[in-house]
């Protein structure tokens, strides 16, 4: 099955269409698209966001890992580096405090009928990917580079076997989770 989706590009869409409508949802249900819940985890008084953010690195992590095995995936890991860290992270995170949205939950806005996350989510979104288009042939000599770390995963940075590296993160989460629920957040 997985080489018919490989050699069909119009699969790919189809699918690819079908899992974004399935994850844009699966966050309108979640309550993460809107506005008020973001501001709140902002301020920290509102934790569905992380609750969710975090389910979902457990899930994915342990379901990649798992399909990794069974060989039905590879991992294409990228290139990573302070300075890309940083630059993504001051784009992303004006962008977040300016609307109060991150771009899947301007997605889920949209689709629900936010017109603010329309007009400023979806324009914001399209001015900062050409702010940064223009700025990207100076950003890629100077900023980007600085401080590589290269394409390595969490195990490989700690030298550690990877389904411990998993489980302890995991049950990091899990931990933390858990205490948000008993503190009430």
């Amino acid at each position: 099955m997985l080489k018919k989706v490989h050699a069909s590009p119009p699969l790919q869409l189809v699918l690819g269409l079908l899992m974004g409508v399935c994850f844009g949802f699966l966050l309108q249900k979640s309550g993460v698209t809107h506005y008020d819940v973001i501001m709140g985890q902002l301020l920290l008084r509102d934790w569905t966001v992380a609750k969710v953010m975090l389910s979902a690195v457990v899930s994915g992590m342990i379901g990649i890992y798992l399909l990794r095995m069974a060989g039905l995936v590879r991992l294409h890991k990228k290139p990573g580096s302070v300075g890309a860290t940083v630059v993504g992270g001051l784009i992303f995170g004006v962008g977040f405090a300016l609307l109060g949205y991150c771009p899947g939950t301007v997605a889920g806005a949209v689709g629900q009928g936010a017109m603010d996350a329309l007009l400023g989510g979806v324009v914001g979104m399209l001015l900062g990917t050409s702010i940064y288009s223009i700025l990207y042939e100076w950003l890629k000599d100077t900023v980007l580079p600085l401080g590589d770390f290269g394409d390595v995963t969490l195990p490989q940075l700690l030298s550690a076997r990877t389904w411990p590296v998993i489980g302890t993160v995991c049950a990091a989460i899990v931990v933390f989770l858990l205490v948000l629920e008993i503190a009430g957040l």
